[in-house]
């Protein structure tokens, strides 16, 4: 089992891939003609856009969940975005959506979008890259975005690996509509997982790939979340968010199966709140 530290990119996740390379190509695009930006995001995604559009000198407004770690809040301010708190994750898609649907602004989703997807891409290719003989690769879930890129860049460079996705128990969107064959809604509790919570976009295009691409979802509980920040730390002297220990979660509860002989576990990200990794720990 090794780690792909996703936790020490420049904003601490991984979504600055995927902000980046959808900034870039924006940009490529429309040069000096680019519109201003709007996006829904836990935080991470909305740290990472900040930081790029910041880069590019484009406006961004990024509407966010009320209960939203401060750590990601502070950040997302500190690079210059206009910041729009919400009632809840699916509240604030909404409201980004219907932003953007006025013409005022470019939607960003933070999972949904084909040059965010790509970028998150970039990190199957590195696994493969790095240990061509990965069998398993371990990816937490939320919207989507993540586990979309790696699995399409996994499939397409590796016969033998096959990736499997985790989402916690409080929010198993991809569970519930992969159980149904089509896109439900369900019911979302709070988690320490807080980038992985809240239903899917009626129409993203990452259930198609998901259900194409994955090998299976399992889930995770809070406990099992909170045991393997706490490994993490104790052991390898990592901080990672509810979010970024997921995948972790799954494989120290023997969720993911016995029969890989090497497995690639994503830390997706590290951006928790200082007290609540203390407490946690």
């Amino acid at each position: 089992m090794f780690l792909k530290l996703e936790t020490l990119q420049p904003t601490f996740s991984f979504k600055i891939r995927g902000a980046l390379n959808a900034v870039l190509a924006l940009v490529e695009r429309s040069g000096k003609d680019a519109p201003p930006l709007v996006t829904a995001s836990a935080g991470n995604h909305g740290r990472a856009l900040a930081y790029a559009s910041r880069m590019a000198g484009i406006p961004l407004t990024v509407y966010v969940p009320a209960e939203a770690p401060r750590t990601k809040i502070d950040a997302i301010r500190r690079a210059g975005a206009q910041l729009e708190t919400c009632e809840s994750f699916d509240d604030a898609e909404a409201r980004a959506k219907e932003h953007g649907a006025t013409g005022g602004a470019l939607f960003i989703s933070p999972y949904s979008h084909p040059d965010v997807i790509a970028g998150a891409g970039t990190i199957g290719m590195e696994i493969l890259e790095d240990r061509p003989g990965v069998d398993t690769v371990v990816v937490p879930v939320g919207g989507g975005g993540l586990i979309s890129g790696v699995a399409s860049a996994v499939s397409a460079l590796s016969h033998a690996a096959a990736v499997i996705g985790v989402e916690a128990e409080a929010s198993t969107a991809f569970t519930q509509s992969l159980a149904a064959g089509h896109i439900v809604p369900v019911e979302v509790h709070s988690t320490l997982a807080d980038g992985l919570g809240g239903n899917l976009d009626p129409d993203t295009i990452t259930f198609e790939i998901v259900q194409r691409l994955v090998k299976r979802i399992v889930v995770v509980r809070e406990d099992q979340l909170q045991d393997a920040i706490a490994v993490l730390f104790r052991e390898e002297r990592l901080i990672a968010e509810g979010a970024g220990a997921a995948a972790t979660a799954a494989v120290i509860a023997g969720a993911i199966g016995s029969g890989s002989r090497e497995v690639a576990v994503i830390v997706s990200g590290a951006n928790i709140d200082s007290d609540k990794f203390k407490t946690l720990i």
